[in-house]
């Protein structure tokens, strides 16, 4: 019985081996055999998750092929992987990859570093903040209070507890935009949220429109649900959203939904203005697209700006614009609460879908995030998260450009996110580099479609002063490994890549 799971095609691994280029070696710099290269860009690729584990390879040929190299090369590359524990072979079942004995599976998103290891390594890979102290016991004090009521009932409430729901839409109305709480189903987290609203409107097969780059996870949600993504581009640095790209992919592609994060971009920082949320609005209805606004980020503005009105703002008829919100950016991850706003008959609909998936959100969090909203308590946290979110993207701005005065970035005005291009360096290998000099970043393609983005990192503004400046000097290190080619991976374009 063969032992993969799925498959990798030639020509998808042509394009994820191509991606990996760098600039040129430098001086001095030997460059490995052509198999030896080949090998180390499959590593590398199952290392961080963008092949799977147990992931059927194309055979020997195949991959010879579309790689314009010799068959030689490829065997010998796949005899080197075995060796190494990255690739098992079975006669008549192929080949396909696996990860040496003893070695966790890599993850194809990006999930937390686990707790045993924080002091040994500087995470910069999960976006998210510690809980801002004391309004998180408050909140969970308040909750407990409140309890009572709600624990002499079954406890499942498939659209949210009325009173949060109704917190909610007052929430919104006072950023201009009438809301009744029938427009608003409470989820467990954003990703809740949008997985519900994928399931809902996009079936296996179905084009969703995303941008390019985007929020990894969601990226990686999508492919699993079957989607076909298509990618749009940014504009350069800050600049956000190209409205004529996007009435040209969202024209020709057709696609059933379309996911943007207007509010502090995730991974890039930038804010979408009011012309460029109105014209989204109106390609996607004239497409005929719902648009997904992912507004996660929109509490964390960082400096002095009047923010724009929400996207579905520019939707009065609630026919085009589904909003997801959330409360881990503004709050804390670990408060698992997440939101919907749209027409009432979607929220009926995803109501309904909901008793084949989790059939509710915890009830004690949802009455924690609801004292927080009906107090001061959530303006008074979002505040101190600002001041601190703040205070650490200035320190890792500093720290990063006098370590790392080749690396490349704008400076968001919110968010937690700086989008960084990194002087020609493999971003995939900067991320396994890091991991052996203790930081651990995510490199661009995580971000992309088939590979985008090699020549860029992800850093979040989760670390501050002193551990802010020692996270750029490991940073430093990896990238002089990975410069000189002494960080076990290869430097330099494959030399079998056109």
């Amino acid at each position: 019985m063969a032992q993969w799971t799925s498959a990798v095609g030639s020509a998808q691994l042509a394009r994820l081996l191509t991606s990996q280029q760098a600039r040129p070696a430098g001086a001095g710099t030997r460059r490995p055999p052509a198999y030896r290269a080949l090998a180390d860009g499959i590593r590398l690729l199952v290392l961080e998750g963008r092949v799977p584990v147990a992931a059927r390879l194309p055979a020997e040929r195949e991959l010879a092929v579309a790689l314009s190299v010799s068959r030689t090369t490829v065997a010998a590359a796949y005899e080197a992987l075995r060796g190494e524990g990255f690739l098992e072979s079975r006669r008549g079942a192929g080949s396909w990859t696996a990860v040496p004995a003893g070695n966790p599976l890599p993850a194809r998103g990006l999930e937390p570093l686990p707790p045993e290891a924080v002091g040994s390594m500087i995470d910069l890979g999960c976006a998210a903040l510690p809980a801002p102290e004391p309004w998180l016991t408050r909140a969970v004090q308040g909750a407990l209070e409140e309890l009572p009521p709600y624990a002499h009932t079954h406890g499942d409430y498939p659209a949210g507890l009325p009173a949060l729901r109704a917190a909610l839409a007052e929430r919104y109305t006072a950023r201009g935009v009438p809301t009744m709480p029938e427009q608003i189903m409470v989820t467990t987290g954003a990703m809740g949220a949008i997985d519900a609203i994928c399931h809902l409107f996009a079936g296996r097969g179905e084009r969703i429109a995303v941008e390019s780059p985007s929020y990894a996870n969601i990226l990686q949600l999508m492919r699993e649900a079957g989607a076909r993504l298509v990618p749009v581009a940014m504009a350069e640095g800050l600049r956000g959203w190209d409205l004529d790209r996007w009435r040209q992919v969202l024209r020709d592609a057709a696609p059933r939904l379309a996911y943007v994060v207007a509010d502090f971009h995730n991974p890039t920082g930038a804010l979408a203005d009011e012309d460029q949320r109105r014209g989204l609005v109106d390609a996607a209805r004239s497409a005929g697209t719902v648009l997904v606004v992912d507004e996660t980020m929109s509490e964390l503005r960082l400096d002095d700006l009047t923010m724009p009105r929400p996207a579905c703002a520019f939707d009065p008829a609630g026919a085009t614009v589904i909003t997801v919100g959330s409360a881990s950016k503004a709050f804390w991850a670990g408060m698992r609460i997440g939101w919907v706003r749209a027409a009432p008959d979607v929220i009926r609909s995803l109501v309904a879908a909901r008793a084949y998936a989790d059939l509710g959100t915890p009830v004690l969090e949802q009455l924690a995030v609801n004292w927080l909203l009906t107090t001061a308590g959530w303006q008074e946290a979002v505040d101190l998260r600002r001041a601190q979110a703040r205070d650490n993207r200035d320190a890792l701005v500093a720290a990063v450009r006098r370590e790392l005065p080749g690396w490349e970035f704008d400076v968001p005005r919110g968010g937690l996110t700086l989008w960084v291009r990194t002087g020609g360096l493999s971003g995939s290998r900067l991320a396994e580099v890091g991991e052996r000099v203790g930081v651990r970043v995510p490199s661009g393609p995580r971000f992309g479609v088939d590979g985008a983005f090699e020549g860029y990192v992800r850093l979040p503004f989760t670390v501050g002063g002193a551990v802010a400046d020692e996270a750029a000097v490991r940073l430093a290190a990896a990238a002089r490994l990975v410069e000189t080619g002494a960080g076990g991976a290869v430097q330099g374009s494959y030399p079998f890549v056109a």
